[in-house]
């Protein structure tokens, strides 16, 4: 089993410090760029591709969209990620919890002055629940009933 080394800390843009740890064991050499404490972009950023298909969704069929829309839209979007994530994870902490929730992402939201997005994000997240407790139910039944058609 390796030990924990704390390989360092970094501020973002917002002040908020960030702790990179690594197991010895499993440090390799492409971990060099987080021992300089240093974040890969493509770790900090959503993938560009998945931005410009969303950023497509809404614009009409013959729309093009440079790259650099592209490029500054994802910046914004995992900054806005980051910022409300982090504002979460900051009550979780307090709360002394170590998993963020879809609730803890709701109050971040709320919390932010995002209440246009809080608001509808509860709604989604609570029918998200109903229906995956639905099927988990449905699951169970389905289970059962295969196992009694074996017996």
């Amino acid at each position: 089993m390796g030990d924990n080394i704390n390989i360092g800390k970094v501020l973002d843009r917002e002040g908020f410090k960030y702790n990179f740890t690594c197991s010895t064991s499993t440090a390799t050499a492409s971990d060099t760029s987080a021992q300089d404490g240093v974040i890969k972009e493509q770790d900090r950023l959503l993938p560009i591709a998945n931005v410009g298909r969303i950023m497509k969704q809404t614009l009409p069929p013959n729309a093009k969209i440079s790259k650099e829309a592209k490029e500054t839209m994802q910046e914004c979007v995992s900054e806005f990620i980051s910022f409300v994530t982090g504002e979460a994870s900051d009550k979780c902490h307090k709360e002394k919890r170590k998993t963020v929730n879809g609730d803890d992402i709701c109050w971040a939201l709320a919390t932010l002055g995002f209440d246009d997005y809080a608001e509808p994000l509860r709604r989604y997240l609570h029918k998200y629940r109903e229906l995956e407790g639905e099927r988990a139910t449905q699951n169970k039944s389905n289970t059962y009933e295969n196992n009694i058609a074996n017996i």
